[in-house]
């Protein structure tokens, strides 16, 4: 599908239209870092943001509403939950009967809320070659059910819109021992009703942890531990990925995730990996080296396993979560949004400034990551997962074997020579920190490094002079554009902060340079 020419989208000129775009994502990211989105405290500014998400969905999508309006079933959910149903634009949407009673879908929504820590239920995010990808927080354990957060749900009615860990009251468990399995029927056979449903056969677990234990309380659990054996029907996946904490080493080392290793060793650190046989043997990924990877190789791998279980040959959905569902689980809902975009099969009409607009707002923003608070503490999650982009640019990660230039859906004046060139020769060599990469980056800028655009032609098959620079792929073009994108808008709003003097010149310095030569410069200094 062919993406909307510049004169659909209010008839901006192609360069007025990008700067445009450029800054409302840079609205968006200063937003915010200021903000924590409660879906019953909603801004005009917020409501902006939300109407242009159900814009953008609707590029390429059929959908219906699942309704969060005041944040009734969960009050850091979206008050506008988007349930998409199939792959439809404008001129089709009509030909098509809806195949989902969204009437059913709400009630089962509402009956499995309990069923989650912090109500943070089952939810579609996703729908790629009709299979749901969805999220959620791990199942609630014990302690949450019957602590203030449960004892709201059910006597109340209402959502959990706290944003700091339910005040657990202890009990003795013996005593409620006999009491436990019959709640736990009944609330987690709501949650397995609605993953099935949703068609959802596998479940990727990204706790360290078997179940979250505070004051000797198990407060959350998961399904890899539930003792009763209710999940058995679906395939479990325990892949454990270092929480949002372990982002302060990677700030710490000046935004550097090369040789950055997490340590396992730690007390509460005791799930283990589980992946089944069927999805480890065609990775040629040694999986019992998964302690030794840096977050680089870690990160790389645990997209590539998502990747090959939503390829698979079934018709089964996947549940990605962790703990709460608002760190590690957008993360990788992001990185599978914008591989999948990258490769023209999800969101085919988007350009990388509106695919990575939806991915903040709604991966993010909407489904309420803790954005102030984790800038505050130094846990640069959020910054990782867009500058890490750089990291899955081969084919290696792409879903579509296949060549893709006939289904090109890119406008000619999306990039000139020069940036297709300087794309490419980013990728050249080891870079190891971001500040050399900025330096960088910032050198290609200075100085063109192509020959003339006039030079070269892109699509004759001869060759051609200019060998020496060689093209990227689409798959890496449009990843490396949706980067540049949010690392320009990045810098001009929260910045970056080096926790030592960079010996290739300061931080702040390589982004001012970085922003002007993307013409996104903005008024915030960085430190």
């Amino acid at each position: 599908m062919m993406a909307a020419s510049p004169s659909a989208a209010g008839g901006f000129p192609v360069s007025g239209l990008s700067v445009r775009k450029s800054e409302q994502i840079a609205d968006l990211i200063d937003l915010f870092s200021k903000t924590q989105y409660r879906a019953k405290e909603v801004t005009p500014r917020v409501e902006v943001i939300e109407k242009r998400c159900l814009d953008l969905f609707a590029r390429d999508y059929k959908y219906s509403i699942i309704s969060n309006t005041n944040g009734e079933v969960c009050g850091h959910y979206p008050r506008q939950i988007v349930f998409l149903e199939y792959e439809s634009t404008e001129v089709d949407r009509d030909r098509f009967e809806s195949t989902v009673q969204i009437s059913k879908l709400q009630d089962l929504v509402n009956r499995s809320k309990m069923a989650r820590c912090r109500g943070r239920f089952v939810c579609p995010v996703i729908l790629y070659n009709g299979k749901h990808i969805c999220r959620s927080a791990t199942l609630a354990g014990w302690g949450e059910l019957y602590g203030r957060t449960g004892y709201n749900y059910i006597f109340s009615g209402g959502s959990d819109d706290t944003w700091t860990e339910p005040e657990e009251v202890l009990e003795d468990d013996t005593a409620v021992r006999n009491g436990e399995s019959q709640l736990f029927d009944k609330v987690r056979g709501h949650d397995i009703k609605l993953l099935r449903y949703l068609s959802v056969r596998y479940i990727c677990d990204l706790m360290v942890e078997n179940k979250k234990v505070k004051f000797g309380l198990n407060v959350t659990s998961s399904e890899k531990v539930d003792k009763a054996q209710r999940y058995a029907d679906f395939t479990l996946l325990s892949v454990p990925y270092p929480g949002c904490e372990f982002f302060k080493d990677y700030k710490d080392r000046d935004y550097t995730a090369e040789g950055l290793v997490f340590n396992w060793n730690q007390d509460y650190v005791d799930a283990p990996l589980t992946i089944p046989v069927c999805f480890t043997q065609n990775l040629n990924i040694d999986w019992t080296q998964y302690q030794s990877w840096d977050l680089v190789e870690q990160t790389q791998n645990y997209l590539k396993l998502l990747l090959h279980i939503i390829n698979s040959d079934d018709d089964s959905g996947l549940l990605v979560h962790c703990i709460s569902g608002w760190d590690r689980t957008p993360l990788f809902i992001s990185l599978l949004r914008l591989s999948l975009w990258a490769d023209g099969a999800v969101h085919a009409n988007l350009e990388p400034a509106e695919i990575l607009y939806l991915t903040i707002a709604y991966d993010w923003f909407l489904f309420g990551h803790m954005l102030p608070d984790r800038l505050s503490k130094g846990e640069e999650i959020f910054f990782f997962c867009f500058n890490f982009l750089k990291h899955i640019v081969s084919e290696k990660f792409s879903a579509v074997r296949k060549q893709r230039g006939k289904n090109s859906h890119f406008k000619d004046s999306d990039f000139t020579v020069e940036d297709l060139c300087q794309l490419r020769s980013r990728d050249r060599g080891s870079i190891t920190s971001l500040s050399s990469e900025f330096s960088l980056i910032t050198e290609e800028l200075a100085g063109a490094s192509c020959p003339n655009a006039d030079t070269v032609d892109l699509f004759s098959s001869q060759p051609q002079a200019s060998s020496w620079c060689p093209l990227p792929s689409e798959r890496q073009a449009r990843l490396e554009a949706v980067r540049e994108i949010f690392l320009a808008a990045y810098s001009s709003t929260v910045g970056l902060r080096s926790s030592a003097p960079s010996p290739s010149g300061a931080i702040s310095g390589l982004l001012e340079q970085f922003a002007r030569g993307v013409g996104l410069r903005g008024s915030n200094a960085i430190v």
